[in-house]
């Protein structure tokens, strides 16, 4: 029976993509949220979740950091994907027929140019393979929809310019999470962990907290925080270190993180994705 991987979007969504490539023997599970991701997994519906967390222009994906912390899922894996959209559509459609362009928000923006260069009107979409779906359903020679090259296969368009993203550096990070904790081994190639805490309501806490890294010579590669609970005297932390817990200066950092923080959490214990050592995109800032 094969692994079943649940993620959001609809076939053909970079979600969709990431599993093909890294997991060719799983199947992938379409999901309409990613409350609704994170429920399969926990449900048993499926036993991984591939889940975008960053993106090398847009950021940190919204409202992963509200499911995260209080899931009880596990971080296991991470991957990298280059971001390619094309512009697709039925297949008597030409440059010169299209009006109207579709797409998720986000695509959108990263395409401007060849929307501008061909003065069509941008539509937003739930999603980008949803908007090649809803392209095919249409069957109409002004509508084009922008996705990835996935999606024309799946729903029977054309493609009629690929590479149309404005940057070609636009990167995905996806995490892979388990009901099961998977630590990586020690010793056995570059590790990240992943933890979350939240800081004492005390003059220089979080400095002294993350103080610790520094001295022991611990790279920190993620910083963000997060208000607790609608307050604003509450505040959480995730964390992303290079290093495994075992490593004795990690060890030693999250030791000294216990005097100055509460509700520490590790999320995973993982192989570090090669394109970290192979690209600067995501270069990491000493603590």
């Amino acid at each position: 029976m094969s692994t079943r991987i649940a993620y959001q979007g609809e076939p053909g969504a970079n979600s969709h993509l990431v599993i093909n490539q890294n997991y060719p023997d799983a199947e992938p599970v379409p999901c309409a949220s990613f409350e609704h991701v994170f429920a399969a997994v926990e449900g048993g519906q499926a036993d991984l979740a591939m889940i975008p967390i960053d993106n090398s222009l847009a950021g940190r994906v919204a409202d992963i950091h509200h499911f995260l912390p209080t899931s009880g899922l596990h971080i296991i894996a991470e991957h990298f994907l280059r971001i390619q959209f094309a512009l697709m559509a039925t297949p008597a459609t030409t440059l010169a027929s299209i009006r109207t362009v579709h797409s998720h928000v986000h695509a959108l923006g990263q395409c401007r140019r060849i929307i501008s260069e061909h003065g069509w009107r941008p539509v937003i979409s739930g999603d980008t393979a949803g908007a090649a779906r809803e392209i095919a359903e249409a069957d109409d020679v002004t509508q084009a929809a922008i996705a990835p090259p996935l999606a024309a296969g799946i729903y029977g368009l054309e493609i009629l310019a690929n590479d149309v993203e404005d940057e070609d550096h636009n990167t995905t990070r996806f995490v892979v999470l388990s009901r099961e904790p998977r630590r990586a081994a020690a010793g056995n190639g570059p590790v990240v962990t992943s933890f979350i805490f939240n800081v004492r309501n005390l003059p220089a806490s979080l400095y002294k907290a993350l103080g610790g890294f520094a001295t022991n010579g611990v790279n920190l590669t993620k910083l963000e925080s997060y208000m607790v609970g609608g307050t604003f005297n509450a505040t959480q932390f995730l964390v992303e270190v290079d290093g495994h817990p075992d490593d004795v200066g990690v060890r030693r950092a999250l030791d000294e993180l216990t005097f100055f923080t509460t509700d520490i959490r590790i999320l995973g214990v993982y192989p570090a994705d090669p394109f970290r050592a192979e690209s600067v995109l995501f270069a990491s800032d000493p603590a």
